[in-house]
This record gives C-alpha cells, sequence and structure tokens, in this order.
C-alpha cells in the first residue's frame, strides 16, 4: 500500500460526518434517512480499513492485524454489554449468538471468500502453517469449551453453567487468549510474519510518520465506533424488512454481525488479493480468537454481579455446523498452501450456514 505524506480529506472528514449522520437518527427517521445512515456505514467501513492500514504499515506485523482485530472486538464488546444492561435476564442469550455468528462468519464467509480470491488471481499461496496451527488449535478450545460444553455438564442443566463453572470458563478463556497473544506478537512473532517475498516489499515502502500514524488510530477508533453504532441504529429498520420477509429473525443477528465484522473483512480480502495470504489469516483468526476471548469474561462477570443466567450452549445442528467449520478449516490451511478448492469449500459451509439459519 502507498502512504500519502498526508492523510486524504475524505480519510479525515469521514469519521466526523458519520458521527454526526449517527447524531441526526436521534432527530430524524424515514426510509430516506435509513438510506442515508447505510451509505454512511458502508462509508465508515471503507474509511477504517484505510486507517488501520496505514496504523499497521507503521508498527509492522503481527501487531497491525492484532490491533485491527482488538478494536473492533472491544467496541463489541461495549455494544454487547450496553444491549444486555439494557434489555436484562431477557438478552442473556445476545453474547452466545453473536459470539456464534462472527466465528462462522469469520471461519468460512472471510476465510473463503479470501482464499478465492487470492486464489482465482495467483493460483496458489502459501503462509505460516505454524502460526495458523497455533490460532486454530486455540480457537478450537475456546468454541468448544464456551459454546458446546454448557450442553452437557450436570451441575446445571444446560445450556447454562453453575457460578462457578461460569467463573472457570472465564479464567480459562482469559488465560487462552493472553498466552496466544504473548506468542503473536513476543515469543513466537516469526509464526505470523508474512512471507520473505512480501516483508522485503513493505520493508522498501516509506512509513507514515508518527503524527500521522496517531492521527490514523484516533480516526480508526472513531469510524468503528461509528460502524458499530450506525449498525444498532439500523437494527429495527432490519428487523422490519426481515419480518415482512417471512425470515426467522436470528438472521437479524447475523447481519448486524456481518456488517460488524466488515472493516476486518475488507482489509483481509485486499490481502489475499495482494498476495498477502499471511495478513488475511491474521486478521481473521486473530478476530475469531478476541471475539471470544474478550467476550465471553466480560459477559461472564455482568452474568455474576447481576445474578443473571448467562445462556451460553448453542444447539446440535449449530454445534455440527461449528465443529465441521473447525474441522473444514484445520485441513484447509493444514498444508501451508491454498488454491480455489479450499475456498469454494468455505464458501459453500457459509452458504448453507445461512440458509439453514433462514430455512432452518
Amino acid at each position: 500500500m502507498k502512504i500519502p505524506a498526508r492523510l486524504p480529506s475524505w480519510s479525515v472528514i469521514t469519521p466526523f460526518a458519520a458521527w454526526i449522520i449517527l447524531a441526526g437518527s436521534l432527530l430524524i427517521s424515514g426510509t430516506w434517512y435509513a438510506i442515508v445512515l447505510t451509505a454512511a456505514l458502508f462509508g465508515g467501513v471503507l474509511t477504517a480499513v484505510y486507517h488501520a492500514e496505514v496504523v499497521a504499515h507503521r508498527i509492522g506485523e503481527p501487531f497491525g492485524t492484532l490491533l485491527l482485530a482488538l478494536a473492533v472486538t472491544l467496541i463489541e464488546v461495549a455494544l454487547i454489554v450496553s444491549l444486555m444492561l439494557a434489555g436484562g435476564e431477557a438478552t442473556s442469550g445476545l453474547a452466545r449468538d453473536t459470539v456464534f455468528a462472527a466465528i462462522m462468519i469469520i471461519l468460512n464467509g472471510i476465510i473463503g471468500i479470501c482464499l478465492l480470491a487470492g486464489a482465482s488471481l495467483h493460483k496458489e499461496q502459501s503462509f505460516s502453517l505454524r502460526g495458523a496451527s497455533t490460532s486454530l488449535a486455540t480457537l478450537a478450545a475456546l468454541a468448544v469449551l464456551t459454546l458446546v460444553l454448557p450442553n452437557f455438564t450436570s451441575t446445571v442443566t444446560g445450556p447454562y453453567y453453575s457460578p462457578s463453572q461460569l467463573t472457570f470458563i472465564a479464567i480459562v478463556s482469559l488465560v487462552l487468549y493472553g498466552t496466544f497473544v504473548l506468542v503473536q506478537t513476543v515469543r513466537h512473532r516469526d509464526y505470523f510474519l508474512p512471507s520473505v517475498a512480501t516483508a522485503d516489499e513493505d520493508a522498501h515502502a516509506p512509513l507514515p510518520s508518527n503524527k500521522m500514524s496517531w492521527m490514523s488510530a484516533g480516526l480508526l477508533m472513531l469510524c468503528l465506533g461509528a460502524v458499530v453504532l450506525l449498525a444498532k441504529s439500523l437494527a429495527p429498520t432490519l428487523e422490519n424488512a426481515v419480518l415482512a420477509a417471512g425470515a426467522p429473525n436470528a438472521l437479524v443477528g447475523i447481519i448486524i454481525a456481518i456488517v460488524v465484522l466488515l472493516p476486518e473483512g475488507v482489509a483481509a480480502f485486499r490481502a489475499a488479493r495482494a498476495n498477502r495470504l499471511q495478513t488475511s489469516i491474521n486478521l481473521a483468526l486473530g478476530s475469531a480468537l478476541a471475539s471470544i476471548g474478550l467476550t465471553i469474561p466480560v459477559v461472564a462477570v455482568i452474568s455474576l454481579a447481576t445474578g443473571w443466567s448467562l445462556t451460553l450452549g448453542i444447539d446440535a445442528k449449530s454445534s455440527v455446523l461449528l465443529l465441521l467449520s473447525l474441522i473444514i478449516t484445520s485441513l484447509s490451511l493444514g498444508t501451508g498452501r491454498t488454491t480455489v478448492m479450499q475456498g469454494t469449500i468455505h464458501c459453500v459451509i457459509f452458504a448453507v450456514y445461512l440458509f439453514t439459519t433462514v430455512v432452518p
């Protein structure tokens, strides 16, 4: 990516314009303003991707992809917490539904599209097998412990954990994610670095200044906050449209999760097309890990503090799709090289996930 000497005007104006349009939704309603909100949302997504690439280029890999994953996840967690506190015990399954949707979108939708797009241009792409294996092993452990195991414990009838079990799982989630971040950024950073050819190309590109990097970091947070809140404000309109079409209400959560993950998805897609598949995988799997590793401990604390039962276990159909996704991802990324075949498989599973949500 070529970094200009100064930030383009549109990249500075768009975040503030998105917040102004968002504030306007408190006073203005109607179909035409929903279109304006949608335009602001996608403008925020594209601007967030630009600033994320500026910051990533300055601090290098894998810190850049980790920053974007953490930024999106922290704002997503804040949104979930605010909805839980506002909705009370009726929203006890919100964290589970959001985390499960995020995992399925990332493992099948984002990874599938990235593999397919990258292989379509470059035929075969390579990445670090050690980094992918580390990420997938951590993700599999977190996903099964938080979303599947609650259905089979006997202290409390599922899909719940008892208070002591929930506390233990929250601690385990933090330990696993914290250890992963340590491995990714310190102990074995080389596992997550791009290939030598790509690294050399990036190294010769001029770095943005410190001032420009800090400005981009701040504007990135503004963009991500606007994207999440715009998605929330559009949720009622989206829910009415889904219900009018006769589709299940669960589709609303999936669409909102897709919108929230758009900045990471677009960044991963662009990296794959530029033959930087390592960056795409870092973004995708890092986002899935952050989604579980940070969301579950936070909502567990809220559940324990309020006494609400936290619904964590997913149903049998969702468990099958989750385990299939983990197995297929392990096989697809198990050789360190990918083609259009792996991308097609992931996209097909994602299509099955969407179809069985609409037609359960």
